[in-house]
């Protein structure tokens, strides 16, 4: 030990000969400077493995260059895609928005001309030498909106001396000439070349019948005809021409017979 530790201080004393050296151990923790303690070798092999962890843990990343690149190209993809979606949005809008716009210049012009018959055609319908002007009906919507085609659409009737009531405690004639006065007014806006009655006849009485006959000869023409399915002769007995159905009972089947009525105006 004596040889030892003459040698350690010699090799101490050649350095600091040699290089300059002189080492200071006054900074070294109390219990880094007794050289006999056994635990003090692997404390500073422990602190040397700790240093050496923190000094890796700041090693530069030699492929964060290369996420980086993946990581850019994943955000062009993403805003690309944003960018498509926005503009397919803006697309889809613009078609829904014209087709909006279209569908409420439709309407509008649809219901103007609708609401405006209606009035002419129930005062048509339900006019007589008795009561020369007729009842009123009119339409309104039950809401004021930008979208008024999903609102309801209010109908009104009032015949001739008779006060204001929903349409629902009006009678079954009432209600009849009511629905073919609204049945007439929409067909005037896009007219049909044929228009075909069945029984609409059924809850009228005869002067009421006598109406709907009128109308259809005053607006039956090349343009508009009326085929009407009635089995009141007040109906059908000033019509153009007449197709009879009956039973054959020799072969137990139905057969037609038709009339052209215009022979004999």
């Amino acid at each position: 030990m004596d040889v030892d530790d003459g040698d350690d201080a010699g090799m101490m004393g050649d350095a600091m000969d040699d290089y300059g050296i002189e080492i200071d151990f006054d900074q070294l923790d109390d219990d880094l400077k007794n050289p006999d303690d056994e635990g003090v070798e692997e404390k500073l092999q422990d602190k040397i493995s700790s240093l050496t962890a923190e000094l890796e843990k700041q090693n530069p990343n030699m492929r964060a260059m290369e996420r980086l690149e993946v990581v850019e190209a994943r955000l062009k993809a993403t805003e690309k895609d944003y960018d498509d979606s926005k503009a397919a949005f803006k697309a889809a809008k613009d078609a829904f928005d014209e087709i909006k716009a279209k569908r409420y210049e439709l309407f509008s012009k649809a219901f103007a001309h609708i609401q405006e018959q209606i009035s002419h055609v129930y005062k048509d319908l339900t006019r007589s030498d008795q009561y020369p002007l007729g009842g009123q009906a009119y339409l309104d919507i039950e809401e004021d909106t930008d979208r008024p085609y999903l609102s309801g659409i209010k109908y009104h009737a009032m015949p001739p001396l008779k006060r204001f009531r929903d349409m629902e405690h009006l009678s079954g004639g009432e209600k009849t000439m009511a629905a073919l006065a609204l049945l007439f007014a929409i067909h005037s806006y896009q007219p049909s070349p044929f228009f075909v009655l069945d029984e609409v006849d059924a809850a009228l009485d005869n002067a009421n019948v006598d109406k709907i006959k009128n109308y259809i000869r005053e607006h039956a023409g090349p343009g508009m005809q009326f085929i009407v399915i009635s089995l009141k002769t007040g109906l059908f007995q000033d019509s153009e021409s007449l197709v009879g159905v009956y039973r054959d009972q020799e072969v137990n089947s139905s057969r037609t017979l038709t009339l052209d009525l215009r022979k004999y105006v």
